[in-house]
């Protein structure tokens, strides 16, 4: 069944993303895969939020990292199918206020091909 390896690579992406181990978090996607965020679309209006392949995803992470010191996610709700992964998370990040953001995973052959943020 697809849907508990997807849970399992939701998990990973948790540790990988809380461990600040961007080589291991870009592992999870696929060559080509798309990320689309706010904060991408805020801090970097041209690319309509949205970044295309692994090298891309590893200088976003990297930059964030870097950026924000302390990052991280605290899971509140994770659910799979076949196909994808619904992650809810409060982010935590020093001197902001925590944060509730929805993630969806789209998963193809054991990677992820697609990760879409929702917030406010």
């Amino acid at each position: 069944m697809n849907a508990a390896r997807n849970l399992d690579i939701a998990r990973e992406w948790l540790r990988a993303f809380n461990a600040h181990d961007v080589d291991a978090l870009v592992a999870l996607y696929a060559e080509t895969a798309t990320h689309t965020s706010p904060k991408i679309r805020a801090l970097h209006p041209t690319t309509g939020g949205k970044l295309v392949g692994k090298a891309a995803l590893a200088s976003w992470w990297h930059d964030a990292n870097a950026r924000i010191p302390g990052l991280r996610y605290e899971a509140t709700a994770l659910t799979a199918n076949d196909d994808r992964v619904f992650l809810e998370y409060v982010r935590h990040a020093l001197g902001d206020a925590d944060m509730p953001v929805a993630e969806v995973f789209d998963i193809e052959q054991g990677v992820i091909v697609a990760s879409r943020v929702y917030h406010g």
